[in-house]
This record gives C-alpha cells, structure tokens and sequence, in this order.
C-alpha cells in the first residue's frame, strides 16, 4: 500500500499533468519502472507533470535568486532560473526510474537466499512447482513475489514459472538466471548427482553476488575519492584563504558564500551519492522496522519532546561557544536528538533480529544431526536450545516451551499467533522455520537437509560480510568524515579564519568587516562565516551518513534515519568542540 507521502505526491503529479495540453511519448523504461513500483500513475501523467513543473519552479529560482543576489544583472538571473526550471522537469521524469533501482537492488540482495530455499525443497522432494513456491512463500520483497507471480501463472508447466522467472531478471543479475537452470537442471539429475547440482546452483548465485560486488567496490573508489575532495576537503580548505584574500582586497558577498555552501555543495553533494547509489548492483536490505512494531513506541511525542530538550541544550551550549553558534546548535542537536528518539527502538530490534541470525547456523547444525540420528523434529528443537547462546537459544527455547504447553506443530510454535517468531521480523529466520516445519513430516531423511542449510546460511552470511568489506574503506571514510573529520575540520578553519579576521591586519579587512563594502554586496562577517560554515557541516553529515549507509546496507529509512540523527549529534559537538579550542590556541 502507498504512504500517504506517496499518495500526495501522487495527487500533485495528477494536478500538474492536467495542464498540459500536448501529447507526449513516455519511454520504455519510465513504464516499466512504474509497473515495478506498483503504481497506480501513468507514464504519461509523470511526463506531462515533469514538462509543468518547470514554470512554478523557474519562478519561484528566479525570485530567490533576485532576493539573494540583488546585484546580479536580470540577464543572467533569468537562464540560471530557466535551468533551474528544466533541471526539475529531468528530475520528475528520472525519479520513478532512480526508485524502481533502488527497489531492485535491495530486491536482488535475497537472490542468495531465495534460490538457497529453493534447493533446500529440492532436497526434500524433487518438485520444482513445490520449490517453487516454498522459496516464494517464505520470502519477503519483490524477488519473492516476482516469483510467486510466476508460479501462479505457470502453475502446469514443466518449471512452475521458474525459467520466466529467471529471465525477467536476467537483465539486472545475469548469475539469478544461471543458477535457476541449474536447478531445473538438477531436477532432471540422477538422485546420487543432484546434490551436487544443487550445490553447484547455489555456487553460482553466492558467486555472482562476490564478483558484482567487487566490481562496484572497485568502481566506486573513484567516484567517492572525488566526493571526499571536491565535496569536503577543498571548500573546507578554502575557508582558510578567506582573511588572506580579503586582506588582498578581495571582497567576497555573504550572499555569495551562502549560496554556495549552503546550497549549491549539498546539492552537489545529495546529486553525487544518488550516482554512486544507483549504481550498486545487489544490496543485502536489513530487517524492516515499523511503528506497528509491540516494542516500537507508537506516536511522535516522544522524539518531539526529546528533539525540543536536544534543541534547548543545543542553544544553551552553541551561545556560550559563540553569538552566532546558537542556532548550529539548536538545529544539529535539535533534529539528531529527535531522530535517534524516534528511531532507536527501531534500531534495537534490528539488533535484535541480527542476534537471533548470527546463531540460526549453529542451531539449524544442532536440529539437522539429531533429526539425522533418528531424533524427531520437535526435540531436537529443544537440543538447540541447550546447544546455542543468546538470542537465538532464547527463541527456540521459546518455540520448545510452546510446543509442549500449547500442543502445536512445528509451524505454530515458530510462526504461529503465539509463535516465538511472530514478533522478530527476520525473512531469514522465517524461511528457517518454514523449513523445519516440512523437515518434521519427512522425518529422518530430513536431517542431511537441515544440516545443508546450516551450511548455506553460513554461507550466505559470509557472502554479505565479504560485500561490506568490499565497501568498508569507502563507507568507513564518508561515515568518519560525516560525523567527526569534517566537522572537526570545519570549526578550526571558522576558529582560524576569525581570530585572523579580528586581528585586523590591514585597513582593507577592518573596512570588510565592519561592512563598508560596496552597495549590494554585504561582505562576509565571522559571524555569518561561522553559520554557514555550520550549516553546511550538518548538511554534510546527512548527506554523506545516508550515502554511507546506503552503500553498505541499502536504502531503509529506519536505518538512514537513525544513523543520520547520531551524525548530526556528534558533528555538532564536534564542531562546537573544535572552534572553542581552536580559538584558544590561535
């Protein structure tokens, strides 16, 4: 179902397209695109929406840009809003493009996963039709339903819907089609060979989710040096020569300054890390986290009364470092405080959730020989228990003592209304489940089947801790950056680039600062140094925290948003810290 963001936004794109009178040709991919996203919006209504748009938005550019830049000749004021203009109607019509990518690139992290449940069912019984839709059914995401799809449709062919499965996304992950063939290959195989065609198929996915990920990391190294440089590190140096070129008689306009850091550079820099994003071929999407959660606290009162206790402190603190550092303060703290209130326990369950999946390998390891040994289903539940730690004992100990109490299956006592799972919202550890709840009416010749699948979810885990290495550097930089390098660097060049302003060197620079500048152009004072430069400090650490995160685990707005609340607390501190004892020492 949509939001009610995407609802809205929606509604807009309908209103905007009823003005435009012409026909209009939408491309392949917008359409397709769209059908991918489940919506309910035309093609053509986004074009039509994205072709209006560009009058409202030059308009309204070329008013902040007269209001900014009073001096600045109409001439020139009207083609740079003119591209503002046209720059939103390429927005427009890219964006459901750039949100159907996004979609398939976390979709594309469950290959792994999807084709390991489908040849763990092979396994069992040689059925693709009931491989099939065991992998769809105990999926989550659009790879999942993909698949389901399939099947309905295909329900009395040979390959239940796999082959068309398979080539519906051959395009984006070329190893999900190779590896599907092997499993229909493998059902054609003698029984004493399909084992290992099996495993060869799961090979080949877990192999193409390594080498596409070594390429991107391999890709992107570039890309993301050229944002660490152009994007952080040379307008921070800048703000050093700032009292060496006005001492030179260089004046530079405050709106001049603002403009660029506080616009033009996080414009850049959110344009730069969507590139970079979109690119990622796979991404292993963490565990989604809703309000609907029991441990979730319902309502936004909670981060509203922290995020105005935060903004208090922030104020309180930012004016005792500097008169201009109270709002830095009220905003960075402000905002962090309310995020991470509102996020955190979203976080915590996912904490819990990895908790749970660190051990499902050794608990399924458990459960495998002993149902190999002879030993049913149920008990060797309760083995498990006793043999693993932590979170994940905790929970089949749970689905033991459910069983014996409630008189239920296997199923029921993980997955059911009172399930030790029905409140963990992990695929993974439903799809485990789901497993051993087919292995306990096969019985013994289960057993070697729950001990592959201890393998392969230690595989699966080993694959996506090799993608974040392949990305560790990366996103380890912008995340370091983000929160502690970037604002660190930042307060000390505001904290240098005062102390020399104010030691008035030269007449030129007592005029500049005291604003005898020409008229029209207000000159750049410490204080509005100070601002700007923080503002832009927190645009950084949204911007480069939300990239970071998305290359190492995916767009989810639970994560993004948690994590970019606990970098805006401490690139605020940070830069506060910094410019109070930088101004000490200089």
């Amino acid at each position: 179902m949509p939001t009610s963001t995407t609802a809205r936004l929606c509604g807009l794109a309908r209103t905007l397209a009823r003005w435009y009178p012409n026909d209009v040709d939408p491309t392949d991919e917008l359409h397709r695109s769209l059908a991918f996203l489940d919506s309910d919006l035309r093609a053509d209504t986004v074009v039509r929406a994205g072709y209006v748009s560009a009058v409202p938005v030059a308009v309204i550019a070329l008013a902040a840009i007269l209001l900014v830049f009073p001096a600045l000749p109409v001439a020139a004021s009207v083609p740079a809003a003119a591209g503002v203009g046209l720059g939103s109607t390429h927005v427009i019509h890219r964006l459901p493009v750039a949100a159907a990518r996004l979609r398939r690139t976390r979709a594309l992290g469950d290959a792994p996963g999807l084709v390991a449940r489908a040849a763990l069912r092979l396994r069992l019984e040689a059925t693709p039709e009931r491989a099939a839709v065991f992998a769809a059914r105990t999926g989550v995401g659009p790879l999942a339903r993909s698949l389901g799809a399939h099947v309905e449709r295909t329900r009395s062919g040979s390959s239940a819907g796999l082959d068309a499965f398979a080539a519906e996304w051959r395009l984006w992950f070329p190893a999900l089609e190779r590896s599907v063939a092997l499993l229909s290959a493998a059902v054609e195989a003698p029984p004493d060979e399909r084992d290992a065609a099996l495993d060869r198929a799961l090979e080949t996915v877990l192999d193409g989710a390594r080498t596409e990920m070594a390429e991107f990391a391999g890709d992107v190294r570039g890309p993301a040096s050229g944002i660490y440089a152009f994007g952080v590190l040379l307008p921070l140096a800048l703000v050093g020569v700032l009292p060496a070129a006005r001492a030179g008689g260089v004046t530079i306009p405050a709106s001049v300054f603002v403009a660029l850091y506080d616009v033009l550079l996080p414009v850049g820099l959110v344009g730069a890390g969507a590139w970079l994003l979109l690119r990622r071929p796979i991404a292993v999407a963490p565990p989604r986290v809703t309000a609907a959660h029991p441990a979730v606290p319902s309502g936004a009162t909670r981060a509203l009364v922290v995020g105005a206790a935060g903004a208090a402190a922030g104020f309180v603190v930012g004016s005792f470092v500097a008169p201009w550092a109270a709002p830095v303060g009220v905003v960075g703290v402000g905002v962090g405080a309310a995020l991470t209130a509102h996020y955190r326990p979203m976080a915590a369950v996912r904490r819990e959730v990895s908790e749970a999946e660190a051990g499902l390998a050794d608990a399924m390891a458990v459960v495998g020989r002993r149902v190999g040994a002879g030993e049913s289903v149920e008990s060797a539940i309760g083995s498990a228990s006793a043999a693993t730690t932590g979170r994940t004992s905790d929970l089949f100990e749970s689905a033991s003592g459910i069983q014996r109490r409630l008189r239920v299956d296997v199923y029921d006592a993980f997955l059911g209304e009172y399930g030790a799972l029905r409140h963990l919202p992990s695929g993974r550890a439903h799809a485990t489940a789901s497993l051993l709840s087919v292995a306990a009416e096969e019985g013994r010749p289960a057993g070697d089947t729950l001990t592959r699948l201890a393998d392969h979810l230690t595989e699966l885990q080993r694959v996506e801790d090799e993608a974040r290495r392949e990305l560790a550097a990366i996103t380890g930089t912008l995340n370091h950056t983000a929160a502690l390098f970037g604002p660190l660097v930042g307060g000390a060049t505001v904290a240098m680039a005062t102390q020399m302003a104010a030691s008035g060197a030269t007449a030129a620079e007592s005029a500049s600062l005291a604003g005898s500048a020409a008229p029209g152009a207000a000159t750049l004072s410490p204080s509005t140094l100070g601002t700007a430069v923080g503002v832009y400090v927190l645009a950084l650490a949204a911007v480069l925290t939300a990239v970071a995160t998305g290359l190492d685990r995916g767009l989810d707005r639970t994560l993004v948003g948690y994590r970019i609340g606990l970098a805006l607390l401490a690139a605020t501190a940070t830069y506060l810290v910094a410019f109070l004892g930088a101004s000490m020492l200089f």
